[in-house]
């Protein structure tokens, strides 16, 4: 029997897993290859040179899957922004119908997208934001634990923490984000309250991820604590997998006399982190990945992973049913 939770029903998939809308990785290999495995896919809007670019690559991945995917648009903060409202607008005349937003002051585009129907899951790492995000009128919350991969927020607040806040707190369905990578996983994010979960690294490290074998070996190779949080004296942490680059940006960042991001900037560029997918060198570049690398030990096919997924959470939630009875029990 499929799951029935929220998420299943509204975004019309099988298994409540999302693949997070990752930079370099969110193409329409991974994207069509979750969603034919029963999750949702995710396309990386920015990740697209331009909008027209995102209309071909939506056309590439529906070439792919029959099934529901989305896009993700997350709003960061630069001197010269891409055009978001006009990548909406491809979003918006190719018919697609869920788009994941992160980032910074996202209510022009949501107020764009909401117009046209679109089903909004929206990112948030703390209660706050994610309360926020509902007077603007988001369908779902994506609560983002300290254990992710990239931006982390400025709180700190794990999940076990902050699932059970967004609990107590919210009026509209959440997923778990952040430190997840097994049936176990979504088993205990359902218990806590999800609908569902959203997976990144996870994602990175399959047959369909459109990244370097290299990188995926490196993963698997990882622990939980080989990763490291940069730019946090500018209220921006990121967790990046710990390599050469982000330890010297580390150290940039904390030697650093002015308090510049000019003196750190050079270590995270983005295009050098994009070259790390390419050409296979983990140390090339800064690139994102968190604490679940720990519980990651193969690359499996997306559709062999969401399977296995399935199976483990439904063992977990009989395991956890069959701890308790409510017959009679006699006394030793």
């Amino acid at each position: 029997m499929p799951f029935n939770t929220a998420l299943t029903r509204k975004l019309g998939i099988t298994v409540p897993v999302v693949q997070g809308g990752m930079q370099w990785v969110g193409y329409a290999e991974l994207a069509a290859a979750v969603s034919n495995a029963g999750g949702l896919g995710i396309l990386t809007a920015l990740t697209q040179p331009t909008p027209e670019d995102l209309r071909k690559e939506i056309h590439r991945c529906r070439s792919m899957t029959k099934y529901p995917f989305g896009v993700n648009i997350t709003l960061l903060p630069a001197l010269v922004p891409p055009d978001y409202g006009a990548y909406a607008q491809v979003i918006i005349d190719e018919g697609i119908k869920i788009v994941e937003t992160a980032g910074n002051n996202p209510g022009p585009v949501i107020e764009k997208l909401k117009k046209a129907n679109t089903t909004i899951l929206h990112k948030c790492t703390t209660v706050r934001h994610a309360k926020s995000a509902v007077k603007l009128g988001v369908d779902f919350l994506s609560i983002d634990g300290f254990e992710c991969a990239g931006h982390v927020g400025e709180s700190d607040i794990t999940n076990f923490i902050l699932l059970s806040r967004a609990r107590q707190e919210l009026k509209v369905p959440f997923i778990a984000s952040g430190g997840f990578a097994d049936g176990q996983g979504l088993a205990a994010a359902l218990a806590l309250g999800a609908e569902g979960i959203n997976m990144g690294t996870r994602f990175m490290c399959t047959v369909e991820s459109p990244i370097h074998h290299n990188v995926k070996e490196t993963i698997v190779n990882s622990q939980e604590t080989d990763t490291a949080l940069v730019l946090r004296r500018w209220r921006n942490t990121s967790r990046l997998f710990s390599n050469k680059v982000s330890r010297e940006a580390l150290k940039a960042e904390q030697e650093s006399k002015t308090g510049e991001f000019s003196d750190v900037a050079p270590f995270v560029s983005g295009k050098r982190g994009r070259e790390v997918f390419l050409n296979g060198d983990v140390d090339f570049g800064v690139w994102t990945a968190g604490q679940v690398m720990g519980l990651i030990h193969d690359i499996p096919t997306c559709s062999d992973l969401l399977k296995r997924i399935e199976k483990e959470a439904v063992d977990a939630m009989n395991r956890t049913r069959s701890l308790y009875s409510d017959a009679p029990q006699s006394k030793l």
